[in-house]
């Protein structure tokens, strides 16, 4: 299976390289705005330097791709309105205009838990407790709490007019995944390590504790992550999807019976086996 994947090197990307790269069965080709340097531990791939936003490029890099990972976006809910615009509408609008065109039978989409974020902020800090009952699933209203979530919202809407609409893509999965990091912070107490050695508080401080508590809720590992796009790409029973994507962490608000039931999702890790960083 030829599968163009988008914004190739961030958290998430990086993890499809570091557990589907190298899959019998796969040949990914990489389109990222930049390049990494052949002595970076993420150079030397097939990769196409081009902008989501730039039609043109992405097109000829879409060219014989039997599917798409697309995960090119601005990336955080703190962008405003201009920050999100062109490479989260625009650049979702020519991914799958080039689908179309190029007859790309399925696309994987990263969504993000941000679409349904207010629930989170209704919430907070009491949903981060182990035995707190709220469970979001695909079905309930979208709620987004950003611009950035409101992005995502219309991803999966496109996604869906598409795949009702037009012959192709076939088939469209939005993955809303929770907390995906690079392989230093990837473990539940990875956001809480990262804005210590950022300065930002202590650890063990209250700060850091609701940070942990958090990602024992919202954490995907990478490896989790990557087994749930794999589990798109060779499905073909699902013509429009929602998966929340976190690992089988005890005390999540986010459904995953959805994502087992049609997609196999059998995620490892669970955040509440960890009670402390790496040492």
């Amino acid at each position: 299976m030829n599968v163009l994947v988008t914004g190739a090197y961030g958290r998430c990307g990086t993890a499809l390289i570091d557990h589907l790269h190298d899959r019998d069965g796969y040949n990914f080709t990489y389109y990222n705005r930049s390049d990494r340097p052949d002595n970076h531990p993420y150079g030397g791939y097939d990769t196409i330097v081009g902008n989501i936003t730039d039609a043109v490029k992405l097109q000829a890099a879409s060219e014989k791709q039997d599917a798409m990972v697309h995960m090119a976006a601005y990336p955080s809910p703190t962008g405003d309105w201009g920050d999100i615009f062109e490479p989260n509408i625009i650049g979702m609008y020519n991914a799958l205009e080039v689908a179309r065109k190029e007859e790309i039978k399925s696309v994987v989409f990263l969504s993000s838990n941000h679409v349904v974020g207010k629930y989170e902020s209704e919430h907070a800090p009491d949903l981060y407790g182990r035995d707190y009952s709220l469970v979001v699933d695909h079905r309930d209203p979208v709620r987004p709490d950003s611009y950035y979530g409101v992005s995502k919202s219309f991803g999966e809407d496109l996604g869906r007019y598409y795949v009702e609409t037009y012959e192709y893509p076939q088939r469209f999965y939005s993955l809303r995944t929770g907390t995906v990091n690079m392989p230093k912070y990837d473990h539940p107490y990875g956001d809480a390590e990262s804005a210590v050695d950022n300065d930002n508080f202590e650890q063990g401080s209250s700060e850091y504790e609701q940070e942990v508590a958090r990602m024992k809720c919202t954490w995907q590992s990478r490896r989790d992550f990557a087994h749930q796009v794999d589990c798109c790409l060779i499905d073909s029973s699902v013509e429009y999807g929602v998966f929340f994507g976190v690992s089988n962490n005890r005390r999540r608000w986010f459904d995953l019976e959805h994502a087992r039931s049609q997609i196999n999702y059998d995620p490892q890790d669970d955040g509440e086996e960890w009670d402390g960083p790496p040492s």
